[in-house]
């Protein structure tokens, strides 16, 4: 399919997919047998709760900010939101299980105070950003990477301009390339003097609209030190403009902390820090971009590098209605653009009740 093809496809499901949204929601019923005269309510019900979840602020307005706050009414929704479907960035942080002070499925239950119903909610980029090590070039003071950079919805290519950090032991470089094709090779150099395992991070933004970005990142291999998995030395919390990264092993000494964003990079401040803790304050970057937080350092002798974005997506939290819907009388599924920091995300929520 030629690139002009591909870029008119892919325009106009996402101009779709917005104009559903503006109508409220797109939805299907999976299940669409109802069995009783109270299940026909089923469908508004569903479709209110959906949008419930995302156009309320909860109660109390700012539970996201609060580590320890548990929310008595369930609502994502920024208190000072702008547009429709704009949501509080700590509020969708708290739902991914992977951070410390994330809500449990219990407790988002118990908030929206509909203990018959299941729900699934799930918040992604609109596209994917896919990082390959394909060559090693090995020199007398530095070394050199080659990466394939691949950006995709659903397979489909999305040209985009691409803002890439490489980091390693006291070395922060960055480079940027325009993708017009959606995959593109990119060379990264790193002096041999810097020790320790690398992390590359690439922040694609689709060419047509700002408001797409999408984010990953790869550790790889540098001076003969293989990476380990994330989270072997820090996990790290994201939550009201800090970040907090705690200790996963004994004796960790912790280096230089960095908040990326697609035409920003800044060093963190640490407010505190103890044994087995460390806390960095954000800055409140303005930049149409979701951040990522970087913290390194070095377990003995070895350097690392850990990180997290913020945002804490993408994610999912609820049931599994795959497994489930054999009980379920009815599952509602519906699709919005929600808005998170000036960052358009897609976002999907299933709504299903027990079999009568």
């Amino acid at each position: 399919m030629p690139a002009i093809s591909i870029d008119t496809f892919f325009a106009c499901s996402l101009m779709v997919l917005l104009v559903l949204s503006a109508m409220a929601t797109s939805s299907i019923f999976l299940h669409p047998y109802i069995d009783s005269a109270a299940d026909l309510n089923a469908p508004e019900r569903f479709r209110e709760t959906a949008k419930h979840m995302l156009l309320g602020k909860g109660e109390p307005a700012s539970w996201g900010q609060n580590r320890q706050t548990i929310p008595v009414r369930f609502g994502l929704a920024r208190v000072d939101a702008s547009v429709p479907y704009e949501l509080d960035i700590d509020k969708v942080t708290r739902l991914n299980g992977d951070n410390a002070y994330a809500l449990d499925y219990r407790q988002i239950v118990a908030a929206l105070g509909m203990p018959d119903t299941a729900f699934r909610i799930e918040i992604k980029p609109f596209f994917e950003v896919s990082i390959d090590l394909t060559a090693t070039f090995n020199q007398t003071a530095e070394t050199i990477y080659r990466f394939r950079i691949s950006t995709a919805r659903n397979g489909v290519a999305v040209p985009s301009d691409l803002k890439y950090y490489a980091i390693a032991q006291g070395y922060l470089g960055l480079g940027s390339v325009n993708d017009t094709n959606g995959q593109i090779h990119i060379d990264v150099t790193l002096p041999n003097s810097a020790g320790g395992q690398g992390l590359l991070t690439v922040f694609a933004r689709a060419c047509y609209n700002e408001k797409l970005v999408s984010i990953n990142t790869l550790l790889f291999s540098h001076n003969s030190t293989t990476p380990k998995p994330s989270e072997t030395y820090l996990k790290l919390s994201p939550l009201n403009y800090t970040v907090t990264a705690v200790h996963q092993v004994a004796e960790l000494n912790l280096s230089k902390a960095y908040e990326l964003t697609f035409d920003h990079n800044v060093t963190l401040t640490e407010i505190d820090h103890n044994t087995t803790s460390a806390t960095y304050s954000m800055a409140h970057v303005l930049d149409c971009s979701p951040k990522l937080l970087v913290a390194t350092g070095w377990n003995a002798t070895d350097f690392f590098s850990e990180s997290v974005a913020y945002p804490q997506a993408p994610f999912h939290v609820g049931a599994d209605f795959a497994d489930s819907t054999d009980n379920m009388s009815d599952v509602f599924a519906c699709v919005y653009v929600v808005t998170i920091e000036s960052v358009l995300y897609e976002c999907n929520v299933w709504l299903g009740g027990p079999r009568k």
